[in-house]
């Protein structure tokens, strides 16, 4: 189904001839999860809401809505710890269009609390799963089309969605052992025993796609594309470990991990970070022509126009943790699969070129080069960056900045140009010194070209930088187009509580901020108007 949202979209284009960005062409963007979208029901999700924000972009020269990864959250209910590559997110489901009452609620301003906002989502979401068992026999027809379309991956998602309720939440790892180890009558068995909430699970996966199909021809229809992201690595607990546990580093008996993932000591952490998820067996992988990644990059490529690779570095080469260490100091570097999984995947998708971009920051060796530009994919930059002490802060000023690449002013990962400019570097706040934090504003200060911020909207300064820069496609957090402090921080790497959470609280963008925004990109040739523009003067030059 998700599929036939891309083909709907493509009809839509064709029909307005509006035409949809590549990452060749000069643009923008804006970076918004869907749960910071505004809402009545506790986080943002596929409505109205964000079809107006889509309308936001449109109406201010944006061409991309970049969000995180919209699968179905895990631990500390982050998308990069989903318990699916696969599966789209519960939490993203529009309850309004499912024609059922819909209780009133009361949730917080500005934030999402998680535990609230998924119990009142399941409550209804259950409810339309009744309501849908009596809906006609076409209805019917069409549930069962979209589980056998999707099947390589659904059966055994909504099974092990299934078998996760049953236990309490539990993570899969201690389930029972004919469970955990996937003996073949036990699976039977929990089929029979559990068939009314697999079909609830393949009932909510089913309304997940045909929403997105619906936002896919919304975006199409005003020359709005969309980049997703893929998480190198997947959690331990997610249905992907379970059902494929040969291709990861699971010992024997599913319950532990014989190595994670990390990185190690650097510039920002003494002691690397190590992350926990399971490493893969790239060379069992290999053996079968990459298949798990290959349907993985499909299915992402049918939601998305372009994909972001969290951590490209690993995929060149990777650091491996030994599980019983209880930070990553004592890792070591193993080689990636390189350059054969994304040939793997050119061929078996059809494509020629891959619409990927490599977010590769971090400790980018020669290699890591090699490989980004042997496919031709763009790299990131990030404004922010650019004033600090690391040693690749070249890289990062604007004016040595390459045209195949994505200039963020921060990502999800970074405070808010406001937050980073007036962070007092307390320690508490922050991880800088008080004497880091002045040598960088200073050092901003001086590349504004300004000798103090008295009047200074650092932010629009910093934006006004990305959407100078050279780099093909500028992205912006809407945080920092909103000129927001660390309050509105979307997370913190290493803090394991509080992410994740930022949203709006609605009607912060205004006409205003869109004509402010859009006069900034058309001056810099990043509107649709503005690529029109240039190739009526190549023609008339040539």
């Amino acid at each position: 189904m998700v599929a036939h949202a891309r083909k709907a979209a493509s009809s839509v284009v064709a029909e307005t001839g509006a035409g949809l960005p590549t990452l060749r062409d000069r643009s923008s963007g804006l970076l918004l999860h869907i749960t910071s979208l505004p809402g009545p029901h506790g986080n943002g999700d596929l409505g109205k809401e964000a079809r107006a924000f889509v309308d936001f972009l449109a109406r201010s020269g944006q061409r991309w809505w970049q969000m995180l990864p919209v699968g179905p959250v895990g631990h500390g209910s982050s998308p990069y710890s989903a318990q699916s590559a696969f599966a789209g997110s519960p939490l993203l489901v529009d309850l309004e269009s499912l024609e059922i009452p819909i209780d009133e609620a009361q949730f917080p301003n500005g934030e999402v609390d998680y535990e609230a906002a998924t119990a009142f989502r399941e409550k209804h979401l259950r409810r339309a799963f009744d309501a849908f068992r009596s809906r006609p026999t076409a209805d019917q027809a069409r549930f069962r089309a979209f589980i056998e379309r999707q099947a390589h991956w659904l059966d055994d998602y909504a099974l092990y969605a299934a078998l996760k309720r049953a236990h309490d939440g539990a993570g899969w790892m201690t389930w029972p052992d004919e469970l955990r180890l996937r003996k073949p009558s036990a699976l039977a068995r929990a089929r029979t025993e559990h068939a009314d909430e697999i079909a609830y699970q393949q009932f909510v996966q089913m309304c997940f796609a045909q929403q997105w199909a619906a936002l896919r021809v919304h975006c199409a229809s005003r020359g709005v594309a969309l980049i997703g992201d893929i998480p190198i690595f997947v959690a331990h607990d997610s249905a992907d470990v379970w059902q494929h546990r040969e291709l990861f580093t699971i010992d024997e008996e599913g319950t532990s991990c014989t190595a994670v993932a990390g990185v190690p000591p650097d510039y920002f952490s003494k002691t690397g970070q190590r992350w926990g998820n399971p490493l893969y067996r790239w060379a069992r992988l290999k053996k079968t022509n990459y298949a798990w990644w290959v349907e993985r990059f499909r299915s992402s490529l049918d939601r998305f126009d372009a994909i972001r690779l969290d951590h490209f570095i690993g995929f060149v080469r990777y650091w491996k943790v030994p599980a019983e260490e209880e930070t990553a100091e004592n890792g070591k570097w193993m080689k990636g699969p390189g350059k054969p999984l994304f040939d793997a995947v050119a061929r078996a998708l059809g494509r020629k070129d891959l619409p990927f971009i490599a977010e590769d920051l971090g400790a980018v060796t020669p290699a890591v080069t090699r490989l980004r530009r042997d496919l031709r994919l763009p790299g990131m930059r990030l404004v922010q960056f650019a004033f600090g002490d690391d040693p690749q802060v070249a890289v990062f000023r604007p004016h040595n900045h390459q045209r195949n690449s994505i200039v963020y002013t921060g990502t999800h990962d970074n405070d808010t140009i406001v937050g980073w400019f007036t962070d007092p570097g307390d320690g508490k706040a922050s991880t800088r010194t008080p004497e880091q934090t002045e040598r960088e504003r200073r050092s901003a200060l001086t590349y504004l070209g300004r000798t103090s911020d008295k009047g200074l909207e650092v932010h629009w300064e910093m934006i006004r930088l990305a959407m100078s820069s050279v780099a093909r496609i500028s992205i912006l957090p809407v945080q920092d187009l909103l000129g927001l402090g660390s309050e509105a921080r979307m997370n913190s790497p290493g803090q394991a509580e509080g992410n994740w959470r930022w949203r709006l609280g609605g009607g912060e963008l205004d006409a205003m901020l869109a004509r402010r925004l859009h006069a900034a990109t058309e001056i810099y040739g990043r509107t649709e108007q503005a690529k029109a523009k240039m190739t009526r003067k190549k023609e008339t030059s040539s």
